[in-house]
């Protein structure tokens, strides 16, 4: 059965975040909300997580997993970034962004797409989400809480508990969470490519 932490959603309580960090750190799966939607995470390097994020969200290892980053620095450590790709991430981030950028040797392989050998990076602008990933010390893996054959990602933290309560360790919620995802840009190319619309707007990107 989840725990369920309600923390303030400006001034998170450090005891709350202590606890959820370790449990993360533990291999628990837990549901937390960002700057778009709610999502899914937990610690980076864990394969049973993977394994078991896939199947709620009902997806395969083509499924891009996103890691969520402190900072542009952190993004560098695991993303192979150029000048051109460095400034669009620094005039967008933190924000409601993904990015498609190819993985570095930092990262476990297994988390990376199987054939191209990339990840979605994002640094999202959510007090709740920088104090875990200041607690934690290193970027969370994580995916938009989009459950099979549904168009929008849930946002209730109540609604998540009546339907995932035994399938996650922990429910955080911290106020009301926007129902967009965020939108998703493949940088891996010449040029910027939409791989999926949402929060976030396209005038960065020429798009």
């Amino acid at each position: 059965m989840a725990q369920f932490f309600t923390l303030h959603p400006e001034q998170p309580q450090p005891r709350l975040i202590k606890q959820a960090a370790e449990i993360m750190r533990n291999g628990g799966l837990v549901a937390f909300p960002t700057d778009s939607a709610y999502a899914l995470g937990g610690h980076t390097g864990d394969n049973a997580l993977l394994t078991h994020i896939r199947r709620i969200r009902g997806v395969d290892e083509r499924h891009h997993f996103t890691l969520i980053c402190r900072d542009l620095s952190e993004i560098a450590t695991y993303a192979k970034v150029d000048n051109s790709q460095y400034r669009l991430l620094k005039a967008t981030t933190p924000g409601p962004y993904t990015f498609i950028l190819e993985g570095t040797k930092e990262l476990p392989r297994r988390v990376l797409h199987p054939k191209r050998k990339t990840i979605g990076l994002r640094v999202p602008d959510h007090p709740v989400v920088s104090a875990l990933l200041a607690e934690l010390g290193e970027p969370m893996l994580s995916s938009t809480l989009l459950l099979p054959d549904e168009d929008h990602p849930l946002t209730d933290p109540e609604e998540i508990r009546d339907r995932l309560e035994k399938e996650v360790d922990l429910i955080i919620e911290a106020g009301p969470c926007r129902g967009e995802a965020t939108t998703v840009i493949d940088l891996t190319g010449g040029s910027p490519v939409l791989v999926r619309e949402g929060r976030g707007s396209l005038a960065p990107f020429g798009l």
